[in-house]
């Protein structure tokens, strides 16, 4: 089951997304987890910390768990 991430914008960069999720402590590990760890935006591999995420994006980090835009 994907977890519900929350955003009151109409969209959240992957970076701040990392965050919002706590998946990393600070802004600025988001640039080495994404050099770390695989991360799937839509059933894409995606490694840029600014790429935009709008509600309905799902997020798939297979070491960490699923996520989903609302």
């Amino acid at each position: 089951m994907a977890q519900e991430v929350q955003i009151s914008t109409d969209f959240i960069t992957l970076g701040q997304f990392l965050k919002l999720a706590d998946v990393i402590q600070s802004g600025g590990m988001a640039k080495w987890f994404l050099s770390e760890h695989e991360v799937f935006v839509n059933g894409e591999s995606e490694d840029r910390r600014g790429r935009k995420l709008r509600t309905g994006d799902q997020v798939d980090i297979p070491t960490v768990g699923q996520f989903v835009v609302s």
